[in-house]
């Protein structure tokens, strides 16, 4: 079964815009327990600021979080995907590049946000679906289905083996003497 992206994704997004001061962005993030920002100019999405970036801005000298905005620390190359993504796609993706985040957008308007969080939330729903179980042949097969086993009938995997005769057991053999060791 193919689960879409729009299926795990964080649908209350809270979003800030760029001229915002990074004061704002940290207080957003606080007060909700989120990593990630979509930053909207205009209503329509032109970045994403992460704790980190926020972190990172404010470790150089003579930065002021009331002063400076969010679109000097924002990443403006967000990773970007339309609402209906196959969510394998997602998170091949994300794993390859390292990011942290995809915003679901579509037309520049966010409609939601996928996370590590987020992912990893959608793991254990995956693993925590039961599955049937699977020959070896049947593996890579969508679908496929174990046919009823015949009444009688006793499949390869369970055919008894045919018995050998048993050896006999070779005469009992005397232990060579021990041989000395040493120098002359």
């Amino acid at each position: 079964m193919t689960h879409a992206v729009d299926e795990f994704m964080t649908r209350l997004v809270h979003t800030i815009g760029s001229q915002s001061p990074l004061s704002d962005a940290h207080r957003l993030m606080n007060d909700h327990a989120i990593r990630h920002l979509p930053v909207l100019e205009g209503g329509k999405l032109v970045g994403v600021v992460s704790m980190r970036d926020l972190h990172l801005i404010e470790t150089l000298k003579g930065v002021d979080p009331k002063e400076v905005t969010v679109d000097e620390a924002m990443s403006q190359d967000a990773y970007t995907v339309p609402p209906g993504t196959a969510l394998i796609e997602v998170a091949r993706t994300m794993a390859l590049h390292k990011y942290g985040s995809a915003v679901i957008a579509r037309d520049g308007k966010v409609e939601g946000i996928f996370t590590t969080i987020d992912a990893l939330k959608a793991l254990e729903a995956v693993l925590a679906t039961p599955r049937r179980k699977s020959t070896p042949r049947q593996l890579g097969k969508p679908g496929a289905k174990k046919a009823p086993a015949k009444k009688g009938v006793r499949s390869a995997a369970k055919r008894p083996t045919t018995k050998r005769p048993a050896r006999k057991a070779a005469p009992a053999r005397k232990a060579a003497p021990a041989r000395k060791r040493g120098g002359r």
